[in-house]
């Protein structure tokens, strides 16, 4: 039996990258999947792609980090396919500053797309799951960097830890609703993000991810199919009673020093 046979499975950022590898997971493992992105082409393309798979897929257009069309991203899914049994917040923004460079308008876009999203999408995925007394799942897209990340990243830090403790709170809230919420501290991962990420901001060359592999213990990036995996585990009966866990998913040791 498929790990999410007819469940509704939304993916928040599910146009690309991360998020599009979930969505392919979950539709592999039966899922019917919607997705969330702002650019119609690349999410009309996937969940055409989902659908000739087999699989029932809906795109929904929005910016979630507009309050509204978040919360609208959820109506909207419920609409096409009736319910919203499990939630994937992988949305995410990246952008650099440190705690003295980053401006006012770049902290308010961490916190709107990297915390307060989230934040906004569970309270509406958890409150349609309350009202019809349904179990649920949820999985936060968090990042390594949440723990204290580079001097660079001080707002995208703030947004990440924020999100940490949330998923801790709202998995403790909602226990005893049979709704399990955990958190994924994702490493360094190749995505099409990442190398746009390298070569914006730190002048990376064709052969980044090479020069990256090298340097990690096992040789490689951090690989979108295999932590869709993990998250699809994460969202399936297989992972048992796990909630409020937030899991470090690399490849370096948090405290160890050589």
């Amino acid at each position: 039996m498929p790990l999410l046979q007819d469940r509704v499975v939304l993916v928040s950022g599910g146009t690309s990258g991360l998020g599009a590898a979930i969505a392919r997971a979950a539709a592999r493992e039966g899922a019917l999947v919607a997705v969330t992105g702002r650019r119609r082409e690349p999410g009309e393309a996937l969940a055409a792609e989902l659908t000739a798979a087999g699989s029932r897929a809906l795109f929904i257009r929005a910016d979630i980090g507009q309050v509204e069309q978040a919360r609208a991203s959820v109506t909207a899914a419920v609409a096409g396919f009736g319910r919203v049994d499990s939630l994937v917040n992988a949305a995410g923004l990246t952008s650099r500053g440190t705690l003295l460079d980053t401006t006012p308008e770049l902290f308010d876009a961490h916190i709107a797309v990297n915390l307060k999203a989230p934040f906004f999408l569970m309270q509406a995925v958890v409150a349609d799951l309350v009202a019809r007394k349904a179990p649920g799942t949820i999985v936060n897209v968090l990042s390594m960097s949440a723990h204290g990340g580079q001097p660079y990243l001080a707002p995208y830090v703030a947004a990440k830890a924020g999100l940490a403790g949330l998923t801790r709170n709202a998995a403790h809230a909602h226990r005893r609703d049979r709704i399990r919420i955990n958190g994924l501290n994702i490493g360094w991962t190749d995505t099409e993000g990442e190398d746009e990420t390298q070569r914006r901001f730190h002048g990376a060359g064709d052969d980044w991810r090479e020069q990256a592999g090298a340097s990690l213990p096992m040789g490689k990036l951090g690989q979108p199919d295999e932590i869709a995996d993990f998250v699809v585990f994460l969202l399936s009966d297989r992972s048992g009673v796990v909630t409020g866990s937030v899991i470090d998913w690399d490849q370096n040791v948090l405290g160890g020093l050589d």
